[in-house]
Protein backbone atom coordinates (compact mmCIF):
# COMPACT_ATOMS: atom_id res chain seq x y z
CA UNK A 1 0.00 0.00 0.00
CA UNK A 2 1.43 2.85 -1.36
CA UNK A 3 -0.71 5.32 0.45
CA UNK A 4 -0.37 6.90 4.21
CA UNK A 5 -1.89 4.67 6.59
CA UNK A 6 -5.32 5.92 8.52
CA UNK A 7 -4.19 4.36 11.53
CA UNK A 8 -1.36 4.76 13.79
CA UNK A 9 0.26 1.18 14.61
CA UNK A 10 4.09 0.52 16.09
CA UNK A 11 5.36 -2.17 13.88
CA UNK A 12 8.38 -3.09 15.42
CA UNK A 13 7.41 -5.51 18.06
CA UNK A 14 5.49 -8.20 16.06
CA UNK A 15 7.42 -10.30 14.44
CA UNK A 16 4.78 -11.59 11.16
CA UNK A 17 4.77 -15.41 10.45
CA UNK A 18 5.17 -16.62 6.83
CA UNK A 19 6.41 -12.67 5.62
CA UNK A 20 9.46 -10.87 4.48
CA UNK A 21 9.43 -8.41 7.70
CA UNK A 22 11.37 -5.95 6.96
CA UNK A 23 10.17 -5.06 3.12
CA UNK A 24 6.50 -5.20 4.86
CA UNK A 25 7.29 -2.48 7.56
CA UNK A 26 9.23 -0.39 5.12
CA UNK A 27 4.96 -0.45 2.71
CA UNK A 28 2.70 -2.46 5.17
CA UNK A 29 -0.15 -3.71 4.03
CA UNK A 30 -2.75 -3.30 7.02
CA UNK A 31 -6.39 -4.74 7.17
CA UNK A 32 -8.95 -2.85 9.26
CA UNK A 33 -12.38 -4.50 8.82
CA UNK A 34 -14.44 -6.75 6.80
CA UNK A 35 -17.35 -7.98 5.71
CA UNK A 36 -18.91 -10.45 3.49
CA UNK A 37 -16.90 -10.32 0.41
CA UNK A 38 -14.46 -7.21 0.68
CA UNK A 39 -12.14 -6.02 3.46
CA UNK A 40 -11.15 -2.35 4.14
CA UNK A 41 -7.99 -1.15 4.15
CA UNK A 42 -5.79 1.34 6.70
CA UNK A 43 -6.37 3.69 3.63
CA UNK A 44 -10.21 2.75 3.18
CA UNK A 45 -9.94 1.04 0.68
CA UNK A 46 -12.05 -1.79 -0.48
CA UNK A 47 -10.31 -5.00 -1.23
CA UNK A 48 -12.16 -8.06 -2.78
CA UNK A 49 -11.66 -10.89 -1.11
CA UNK A 50 -10.22 -13.11 -3.93
CA UNK A 51 -8.32 -15.95 -1.42
CA UNK A 52 -10.98 -16.60 1.66
CA UNK A 53 -8.47 -14.94 3.99
CA UNK A 54 -6.28 -17.71 3.60
CA UNK A 55 -7.95 -20.20 2.45
CA UNK A 56 -10.71 -20.11 5.13
CA UNK A 57 -13.56 -17.82 5.20
CA UNK A 58 -15.50 -19.70 2.93
CA UNK A 59 -19.05 -18.34 4.20
CA UNK A 60 -17.76 -14.48 3.53
CA UNK A 61 -16.70 -12.17 6.97
CA UNK A 62 -17.92 -11.15 10.00
CA UNK A 63 -21.07 -12.88 9.25
CA UNK A 64 -24.27 -12.01 11.88
CA UNK A 65 -25.14 -15.14 13.03
CA UNK A 66 -21.70 -16.28 13.48
CA UNK A 67 -20.88 -12.93 15.17
CA UNK A 68 -23.88 -13.31 17.27
CA UNK A 69 -23.05 -17.08 18.22
CA UNK A 70 -19.49 -15.83 19.56
CA UNK A 71 -20.71 -12.96 21.62
CA UNK A 72 -23.32 -14.82 23.50
CA UNK A 73 -20.78 -17.26 24.13
CA UNK A 74 -18.60 -15.64 25.42
CA UNK A 75 -21.07 -13.91 27.77
CA UNK A 76 -22.24 -17.61 29.24
CA UNK A 77 -19.08 -19.16 29.17
CA UNK A 78 -15.48 -17.88 28.54
CA UNK A 79 -14.02 -21.15 29.47
CA UNK A 80 -14.21 -24.38 30.81
CA UNK A 81 -11.35 -26.79 31.12
CA UNK A 82 -10.47 -28.93 28.69
CA UNK A 83 -9.15 -32.22 30.55
CA UNK A 84 -11.35 -34.18 32.87
CA UNK A 85 -14.46 -31.79 32.19
CA UNK A 86 -16.17 -30.34 29.13
CA UNK A 87 -19.31 -28.31 27.94
CA UNK A 88 -22.26 -29.09 25.49
CA UNK A 89 -21.03 -26.96 22.59
CA UNK A 90 -18.04 -29.47 22.22
CA UNK A 91 -20.49 -32.38 22.02
CA UNK A 92 -23.24 -30.49 20.12
CA UNK A 93 -20.15 -29.71 17.26
CA UNK A 94 -18.43 -33.26 17.08
CA UNK A 95 -21.97 -34.67 16.25
CA UNK A 96 -22.49 -31.68 13.71
CA UNK A 97 -19.25 -32.10 12.01
CA UNK A 98 -19.89 -36.43 11.86
CA UNK A 99 -23.06 -35.70 10.72
CA UNK A 100 -21.91 -34.34 7.40
CA UNK A 101 -18.34 -36.73 7.20
CA UNK A 102 -17.92 -39.42 4.98
CA UNK A 103 -19.12 -42.54 6.28
CA UNK A 104 -17.07 -44.65 9.06
CA UNK A 105 -15.45 -41.77 10.39
CA UNK A 106 -17.39 -41.12 13.49
CA UNK A 107 -15.20 -39.62 16.59
CA UNK A 108 -13.42 -35.95 16.46
CA UNK A 109 -10.68 -34.95 18.55
CA UNK A 110 -10.54 -31.35 19.02
CA UNK A 111 -7.67 -29.03 18.18
CA UNK A 112 -6.58 -25.66 17.28
CA UNK A 113 -5.57 -25.22 14.07
CA UNK A 114 -4.68 -27.27 11.08
CA UNK A 115 -0.83 -27.95 12.15
CA UNK A 116 -2.30 -29.05 15.68
CA UNK A 117 -4.67 -31.39 13.65
CA UNK A 118 -1.57 -32.99 12.15
CA UNK A 119 0.43 -33.55 14.92
CA UNK A 120 -2.61 -35.08 16.15
CA UNK A 121 -3.34 -37.54 13.21
CA UNK A 122 0.23 -38.89 13.45
CA UNK A 123 0.04 -39.21 17.16
CA UNK A 124 -3.19 -41.27 16.92
CA UNK A 125 -1.35 -43.22 14.39
CA UNK A 126 1.30 -44.19 16.28
CA UNK A 127 -0.76 -44.88 19.28
CA UNK A 128 -3.46 -47.44 17.33
CA UNK A 129 -0.07 -48.92 16.25
CA UNK A 130 0.97 -49.21 19.77
CA UNK A 131 -2.36 -50.70 20.70
CA UNK A 132 -2.66 -53.14 18.30
CA UNK A 133 0.52 -54.83 19.44
CA UNK A 134 2.78 -53.11 16.62
CA UNK A 135 5.33 -50.58 17.93
CA UNK A 136 7.26 -51.44 14.70
CA UNK A 137 4.92 -49.03 12.67
CA UNK A 138 6.46 -46.09 13.54
CA UNK A 139 7.14 -44.41 10.49
CA UNK A 140 5.21 -41.86 8.15
CA UNK A 141 4.77 -41.28 3.73
CA UNK A 142 4.49 -37.69 3.05
CA UNK A 143 4.56 -36.27 -0.46
CA UNK A 144 6.73 -33.99 -2.10
CA UNK A 145 5.57 -29.76 -2.07
CA UNK A 146 3.23 -30.80 0.53
CA UNK A 147 2.11 -29.07 3.21
CA UNK A 148 0.82 -30.49 6.49
CA UNK A 149 1.67 -27.11 8.53
CA UNK A 150 4.80 -26.40 11.22
CA UNK A 151 4.86 -28.19 14.28
CA UNK A 152 7.65 -30.64 13.81
CA UNK A 153 5.62 -34.02 12.78
CA UNK A 154 3.80 -31.60 9.93
CA UNK A 155 7.19 -30.28 8.46
CA UNK A 156 8.74 -33.60 8.83
CA UNK A 157 6.19 -35.24 6.83
CA UNK A 158 5.37 -31.90 4.29
CA UNK A 159 7.73 -32.07 1.73
CA UNK A 160 7.94 -27.78 1.26
CA UNK A 161 11.88 -27.43 1.24
CA UNK A 162 11.90 -23.93 2.30
CA UNK A 163 10.04 -25.07 5.38
CA UNK A 164 12.34 -28.18 6.29
CA UNK A 165 16.13 -26.11 5.61
CA UNK A 166 16.46 -24.43 8.67
CA UNK A 167 15.74 -27.49 10.44
CA UNK A 168 17.04 -29.87 8.42
CA UNK A 169 18.22 -32.63 10.71
CA UNK A 170 16.13 -31.89 13.96
CA UNK A 171 12.55 -33.93 12.32
CA UNK A 172 10.88 -36.72 12.77
CA UNK A 173 12.99 -39.66 11.55
CA UNK A 174 11.85 -42.61 9.61
CA UNK A 175 9.84 -40.04 6.96
CA UNK A 176 9.17 -40.76 3.00
CA UNK A 177 8.09 -38.71 0.44
CA UNK A 178 6.29 -39.59 -2.81
CA UNK A 179 6.61 -37.87 -5.96
CA UNK A 180 4.58 -34.76 -6.34
CA UNK A 181 1.53 -35.41 -9.08
CA UNK A 182 2.17 -31.88 -11.08
CA UNK A 183 3.60 -32.46 -14.98
CA UNK A 184 3.25 -30.16 -17.11
CA UNK A 185 4.50 -31.46 -20.01
CA UNK A 186 1.69 -33.80 -20.14
CA UNK A 187 -1.16 -31.91 -17.99
CA UNK A 188 -0.24 -27.74 -18.64
CA UNK A 189 -4.18 -26.01 -18.18
CA UNK A 190 -6.01 -29.14 -17.37
CA UNK A 191 -9.25 -28.34 -17.23
CA UNK A 192 -10.45 -29.91 -13.35
CA UNK A 193 -8.39 -33.23 -12.44
CA UNK A 194 -5.19 -33.92 -14.48
CA UNK A 195 -6.05 -36.93 -17.70
CA UNK A 196 -2.42 -38.05 -16.31
CA UNK A 197 -0.32 -39.54 -13.68
CA UNK A 198 -2.43 -42.01 -11.74
CA UNK A 199 0.40 -43.81 -11.55
CA UNK A 200 2.84 -41.78 -9.43
CA UNK A 201 0.82 -43.13 -6.86
CA UNK A 202 2.64 -46.60 -7.23
CA UNK A 203 5.52 -44.97 -6.27
CA UNK A 204 4.03 -45.97 -2.47
CA UNK A 205 4.81 -49.32 -3.76
CA UNK A 206 8.52 -48.74 -4.29
CA UNK A 207 8.77 -47.43 -0.62
CA UNK A 208 6.81 -50.44 1.12
CA UNK A 209 9.51 -52.46 -0.89
CA UNK A 210 12.52 -50.74 0.65
CA UNK A 211 10.89 -49.78 4.28
CA UNK A 212 8.60 -52.69 4.65
CA UNK A 213 4.79 -52.36 5.21
CA UNK A 214 5.28 -53.84 8.80
CA UNK A 215 7.23 -50.01 9.72
CA UNK A 216 4.72 -48.19 7.96
CA UNK A 217 2.07 -46.17 10.27
CA UNK A 218 0.32 -44.32 7.45
CA UNK A 219 0.41 -42.16 4.58
CA UNK A 220 -0.61 -38.69 4.23
CA UNK A 221 -1.64 -36.46 1.83
CA UNK A 222 -3.95 -33.36 1.05
CA UNK A 223 -6.40 -34.21 -1.55
CA UNK A 224 -5.59 -31.01 -3.78
CA UNK A 225 -2.17 -29.24 -2.18
CA UNK A 226 -2.77 -25.98 -1.90
CA UNK A 227 -0.31 -24.23 -0.51
CA UNK A 228 2.43 -25.41 -3.03
CA UNK A 229 0.38 -23.79 -5.52
CA UNK A 230 -2.90 -26.01 -6.39
CA UNK A 231 -2.11 -29.23 -7.50
CA UNK A 232 -5.44 -31.15 -8.79
CA UNK A 233 -5.06 -35.02 -7.91
CA UNK A 234 -4.41 -36.87 -11.32
CA UNK A 235 -7.71 -38.97 -12.30
CA UNK A 236 -7.56 -42.42 -10.74
CA UNK A 237 -4.71 -41.41 -8.24
CA UNK A 238 -5.85 -41.27 -4.99
CA UNK A 239 -7.80 -44.23 -5.68
CA UNK A 240 -4.64 -46.16 -6.55
CA UNK A 241 -3.57 -44.86 -3.26
CA UNK A 242 -6.04 -45.61 -1.24
CA UNK A 243 -6.18 -49.31 -3.06
CA UNK A 244 -1.86 -49.93 -1.90
CA UNK A 245 -2.21 -48.62 1.44
CA UNK A 246 -5.28 -51.10 2.06
CA UNK A 247 -3.04 -54.18 0.63
CA UNK A 248 -0.35 -53.11 2.69
CA UNK A 249 -2.42 -52.55 5.99
CA UNK A 250 -0.99 -49.12 6.02
CA UNK A 251 -3.24 -45.99 7.79
CA UNK A 252 -4.11 -42.76 5.26
CA UNK A 253 -4.89 -39.84 6.17
CA UNK A 254 -6.46 -36.44 4.10
CA UNK A 255 -5.43 -33.16 5.38
CA UNK A 256 -8.09 -31.35 4.31
CA UNK A 257 -7.79 -28.18 6.25
CA UNK A 258 -8.28 -26.20 3.00
CA UNK A 259 -10.47 -28.77 1.12
CA UNK A 260 -12.36 -29.60 3.96
CA UNK A 261 -16.51 -27.04 4.70
CA UNK A 262 -17.39 -26.41 0.82
CA UNK A 263 -14.41 -25.55 -1.17
CA UNK A 264 -14.33 -28.68 -3.48
CA UNK A 265 -18.70 -28.48 -3.27
CA UNK A 266 -18.96 -31.37 -1.02
CA UNK A 267 -18.18 -31.19 2.55
CA UNK A 268 -15.27 -32.85 2.30
CA UNK A 269 -12.96 -33.90 -0.44
CA UNK A 270 -12.95 -37.14 0.01
CA UNK A 271 -16.52 -37.10 -0.83
CA UNK A 272 -15.80 -35.05 -4.24
CA UNK A 273 -13.64 -38.16 -4.96
CA UNK A 274 -15.73 -40.96 -3.40
CA UNK A 275 -12.12 -41.92 -1.99
CA UNK A 276 -12.52 -42.89 2.11
CA UNK A 277 -9.58 -42.04 4.55
CA UNK A 278 -8.91 -43.67 7.48
CA UNK A 279 -8.46 -40.15 9.25
CA UNK A 280 -9.23 -36.18 8.28
CA UNK A 281 -7.89 -33.39 9.59
CA UNK A 282 -9.68 -30.30 9.52
CA UNK A 283 -9.54 -26.60 10.32
CA UNK A 284 -10.14 -23.03 8.59
CA UNK A 285 -13.70 -23.58 7.38
CA UNK A 286 -15.07 -24.91 10.12
CA UNK A 287 -15.36 -22.00 12.45
CA UNK A 288 -15.53 -19.97 9.09
CA UNK A 289 -12.01 -18.69 10.68
CA UNK A 290 -13.97 -16.75 12.85
CA UNK A 291 -12.07 -18.48 16.47
CA UNK A 292 -9.48 -20.61 15.71
CA UNK A 293 -10.12 -24.11 15.89
CA UNK A 294 -8.73 -27.55 14.05
CA UNK A 295 -9.44 -31.09 14.40
CA UNK A 296 -9.31 -34.91 13.57
CA UNK A 297 -12.18 -37.18 12.21
CA UNK A 298 -11.19 -41.07 13.10
CA UNK A 299 -12.72 -43.89 11.90
CA UNK A 300 -14.24 -45.92 14.81
CA UNK A 301 -11.90 -49.03 14.57
CA UNK A 302 -9.42 -47.13 14.78
CA UNK A 303 -11.07 -45.03 18.04
CA UNK A 304 -12.28 -48.50 19.46
CA UNK A 305 -8.80 -49.94 19.40
CA UNK A 306 -7.31 -46.99 21.39
CA UNK A 307 -10.15 -47.26 23.77
CA UNK A 308 -10.06 -50.91 24.77
CA UNK A 309 -5.85 -51.16 24.95
CA UNK A 310 -6.23 -49.18 28.32
CA UNK A 311 -7.86 -50.66 31.42
CA UNK A 312 -8.87 -47.84 33.14
CA UNK A 313 -8.08 -44.02 33.16
CA UNK A 314 -6.24 -41.94 30.17
CA UNK A 315 -6.67 -43.65 27.51
CA UNK A 316 -4.82 -40.97 25.08
CA UNK A 317 -2.10 -38.64 26.49
CA UNK A 318 -2.21 -35.79 24.23
CA UNK A 319 -4.53 -32.40 24.65
CA UNK A 320 -4.50 -28.84 24.42
CA UNK A 321 -5.44 -26.40 26.60
CA UNK A 322 -8.23 -24.77 24.35
CA UNK A 323 -9.38 -28.07 22.72
CA UNK A 324 -12.85 -27.85 21.90
CA UNK A 325 -12.37 -24.06 23.34
CA UNK A 326 -16.49 -22.47 23.91
CA UNK A 327 -16.36 -19.69 21.47
CA UNK A 328 -15.02 -21.83 19.24
CA UNK A 329 -17.35 -24.46 19.27
CA UNK A 330 -20.11 -21.82 19.25
CA UNK A 331 -18.38 -20.44 16.14
CA UNK A 332 -18.35 -23.39 14.38
CA UNK A 333 -22.25 -24.62 15.17
CA UNK A 334 -23.48 -21.13 13.94
CA UNK A 335 -21.13 -22.03 10.37
CA UNK A 336 -22.14 -25.10 9.82
CA UNK A 337 -25.64 -24.12 10.27
CA UNK A 338 -24.85 -21.01 7.94
CA UNK A 339 -23.38 -23.56 5.78
CA UNK A 340 -26.54 -25.83 5.86
CA UNK A 341 -29.03 -22.61 5.86
CA UNK A 342 -27.71 -21.02 2.67
CA UNK A 343 -26.67 -24.29 0.63
CA UNK A 344 -23.05 -23.10 0.55
CA UNK A 345 -22.10 -26.36 -0.98
CA UNK A 346 -24.27 -26.81 -3.20
CA UNK A 347 -23.65 -23.30 -3.87
CA UNK A 348 -20.26 -23.44 -4.74
CA UNK A 349 -20.98 -26.44 -6.68
CA UNK A 350 -23.39 -24.51 -9.20
CA UNK A 351 -20.71 -21.77 -9.50
CA UNK A 352 -17.57 -24.20 -10.55
CA UNK A 353 -18.30 -24.10 -14.44
CA UNK A 354 -18.12 -20.31 -14.38
CA UNK A 355 -14.87 -20.32 -12.26
CA UNK A 356 -13.25 -22.74 -14.41
CA UNK A 357 -14.52 -21.04 -17.35
CA UNK A 358 -13.02 -17.96 -15.98
CA UNK A 359 -10.00 -18.45 -14.91
CA UNK A 360 -8.78 -20.33 -17.80
CA UNK A 361 -9.76 -16.97 -19.72
CA UNK A 362 -5.71 -15.49 -18.31
CA UNK A 363 -3.64 -18.58 -19.70
CA UNK A 364 -2.63 -15.91 -22.84
CA UNK A 365 -1.42 -13.74 -20.71
CA UNK A 366 2.40 -12.70 -20.28
CA UNK A 367 4.38 -15.27 -18.66
CA UNK A 368 1.65 -17.71 -17.98
CA UNK A 369 2.71 -21.28 -17.89
CA UNK A 370 -0.16 -23.60 -16.45
CA UNK A 371 -3.58 -22.81 -15.02
CA UNK A 372 -5.11 -25.47 -12.24
CA UNK A 373 -8.51 -25.43 -11.13
CA UNK A 374 -10.76 -27.43 -9.02
CA UNK A 375 -13.70 -27.17 -7.03
CA UNK A 376 -13.54 -22.94 -5.92
CA UNK A 377 -9.67 -22.61 -6.03
CA UNK A 378 -7.51 -21.70 -9.03
CA UNK A 379 -3.59 -21.85 -9.90
CA UNK A 380 -2.30 -20.03 -12.40
CA UNK A 381 1.57 -20.61 -12.56
CA UNK A 382 4.05 -18.40 -13.93
CA UNK A 383 6.82 -18.19 -15.47
CA UNK A 384 10.10 -17.82 -12.93
CA UNK A 385 11.99 -14.36 -13.43
CA UNK A 386 16.09 -15.80 -14.14
CA UNK A 387 17.69 -16.19 -10.31
CA UNK A 388 14.30 -14.85 -8.66
CA UNK A 389 12.30 -17.39 -8.07
CA UNK A 390 8.49 -15.73 -6.81
CA UNK A 391 9.87 -12.64 -7.50
CA UNK A 392 7.45 -12.10 -10.45
CA UNK A 393 4.31 -13.84 -8.13
CA UNK A 394 4.85 -11.14 -5.78
CA UNK A 395 5.02 -8.62 -7.58
CA UNK A 396 1.40 -9.56 -9.11
CA UNK A 397 0.35 -9.82 -5.75
CA UNK A 398 1.25 -6.42 -4.87
CA UNK A 399 0.09 -4.43 -8.13
CA UNK A 400 -3.53 -6.69 -7.07
CA UNK A 401 -3.65 -5.24 -3.92
CA UNK A 402 -2.96 -2.00 -5.29
CA UNK A 403 -6.30 -2.24 -7.80
CA UNK A 404 -8.54 -3.91 -5.28
CA UNK A 405 -8.00 -7.81 -4.77
CA UNK A 406 -6.74 -10.01 -2.60
CA UNK A 407 -4.65 -12.43 -4.40
CA UNK A 408 -1.92 -15.18 -2.77
CA UNK A 409 1.43 -15.66 -4.14
CA UNK A 410 3.17 -19.50 -3.40
CA UNK A 411 6.05 -19.57 -5.01
CA UNK A 412 5.53 -18.80 -8.43
CA UNK A 413 2.08 -19.39 -8.31
CA UNK A 414 -1.14 -16.86 -8.07
CA UNK A 415 -3.65 -19.06 -5.88
CA UNK A 416 -6.79 -17.93 -5.89
CA UNK A 417 -9.82 -19.53 -3.52
CA UNK A 418 -12.47 -16.52 -2.97
CA UNK A 419 -15.37 -17.05 -0.30
CA UNK A 420 -17.84 -19.73 -1.32
CA UNK A 421 -20.63 -16.81 -1.57
CA UNK A 422 -18.79 -15.41 -4.60
CA UNK A 423 -20.86 -13.78 -7.14
CA UNK A 424 -20.11 -14.09 -10.85
CA UNK A 425 -19.61 -10.25 -10.87
CA UNK A 426 -16.89 -11.03 -8.18
CA UNK A 427 -15.48 -13.54 -10.34
CA UNK A 428 -14.79 -11.43 -13.43
CA UNK A 429 -13.34 -8.19 -10.80
CA UNK A 430 -11.00 -10.80 -9.89
CA UNK A 431 -9.97 -12.16 -12.98
CA UNK A 432 -10.09 -8.68 -14.93
CA UNK A 433 -7.77 -7.34 -12.03
CA UNK A 434 -5.46 -10.07 -11.97
CA UNK A 435 -5.33 -10.03 -16.06
CA UNK A 436 -4.11 -6.38 -15.93
CA UNK A 437 -1.77 -7.51 -13.42
CA UNK A 438 -0.03 -10.06 -15.37
CA UNK A 439 -0.03 -7.89 -18.38
CA UNK A 440 1.75 -4.99 -16.48
CA UNK A 441 4.26 -6.59 -14.39
CA UNK A 442 7.45 -7.38 -16.34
Amino acid sequence: MTGSLAVDVVLEPHWLPFTANRAFKKAPRLLVSAKDMHYTAADGRSILDGTAGLWCVNAGHSRDSIVAAIREAAGRLDYGPAFQMSHPAAFDLAAAIVGIAPRDLDHVFFTNSGSEAVDTALKIALAYWQAKGAPERNGFVGRLRGYHGVGFGGISVGGIEANRRAFAGQLLPHIDHLPHTLDLSKNAFAHGQPASGAESADALEAIVARRGASNIAAVIVEPVAGSTGVLPPPRGYLERLRAICDRHGILLIFDEVITGFGRLGTPFAAQRFNVVPDMITFAKGVTNASVPMGGVLVRREIHDTIMDASSGGVEFFHGYTYSGHPLAAAAGIATLALYREEDIFARAQSLEPYWESAVHTLRDKPHVIDVRNLGIVAGIELQPRSGKPGARAFDVFLDCFERGVLVRAAGDTICLSPPLIAEQSHIDQIVDVLGRALADVA
